[in-house]
């Protein structure tokens, strides 16, 4: 059985060279070179940044690193998947082989694996796919967990980003691929077929929050993945400050990003990947 445990992360950051950027319909898979980085726990994250023009141009932004779910490890590589939303996640997929990258990782803490005799259900919307790739790579390798994926973007070009995982069920909000409606549709009809299963969800706010609701209805265990601003990674910033339920805050750097979704009320706007 593989490790499970939270790798730890070298106290200082890294400087990768990019071994290429791909394109994967609206997305790019950027690969680096990373030999010594600890093996990450699926779920965990990275936080990097381009190792030259990376702050000032377009709105003199950005100077702080971007945290990026580790989205699959490869002998001696590591891979993110990137949208182009933005100044700072423009300049990442402007990278290409040969550059380099400040990586600090991996960081937080990673998904549980499933319970015995259940099966694993992966429910992935938009850019937040990306965890779920390195956990099915993770199940499959112990091979003793049936696995269902089923992914949800806004369109064809997005939903092109499936190709990240395998044997994907497919949702798109105007219908252009696969199921025409919410993802969480294809997630009820799953539950109603077997509820012996844990789900594990990453994608927006909105989603993450249908999930919570569904799983708790169906008293269903979930593992979500959060993300949030994050100035530092690290705990020390508390940029990433979500509520918890019963009262207080947990930092998504530090006692997530993976939350047990029955610790939260609520999924909070800002703790969603973007769509």
């Amino acid at each position: 059985m593989n490790d499970w445990s939270a790798a730890p992360a070298p106290f200082q950051r890294r400087l990768l060279t990019v071994l290429g950027s791909d394109e994967l319909g609206a997305y790019r898979v950027l690969r680096v070179a990373d030999v010594e980085t600890p093996e990450p726990r699926p779920g965990q994250f990275a936080m990097i940044a381009a190792a030259e023009r990376w702050g000032g141009g377009e709105d003199e932004r950005p100077y702080l690193p971007r945290a990026f779910s580790i989205a699959r490890r490869r002998v001696g590589e590591t891979h993110f998947l990137l949208e182009d939303v933005g100044p700072g996640t423009r300049r990442l997929c402007e990278l290409r082989e040969g550059d380099g990258l400040w990586a600090l990782g991996p960081l937080g803490n990673g998904f549980e694996p499933p319970k015995p005799r259940h099966r694993a259900i992966l429910v992935g919307g938009g850019v937040g796919i990306a965890p779920l790739a390195i956990l099915q790579d993770a199940l499959e390798a112990e091979a003793a967990t049936p696995v269902t994926v089923l992914l949800g973007f806004r369109d064809r070009a997005r939903a092109t980003g499936a190709a990240l995982l395998h044997g994907a069920r497919v949702a798109t909000d105007d219908g252009s691929v696969g199921h025409h409606g919410l993802l969480t549709e294809l997630l009820a009809q799953e539950l109603q077929q077997d509820p012996r299963a844990d789900v594990y969800a990453c994608g927006p706010a909105a989603m993450l929050e249908a999930v919570r609701a569904l799983c708790a209805d169906a008293d269903v265990s979930a593992q979500l993945a959060l993300e949030a601003g994050m100035a530092c990674g690290f705990g020390a910033c508390y940029g990433c400050a979500v509520p918890v339920r019963g009262g207080g805050y947990l930092r998504v750097c530090v006692d997530g990003p993976v939350i047990d979704a029955a610790e939260l009320e609520h999924v909070s706007e800002h703790a969603g990947a973007p769509a």
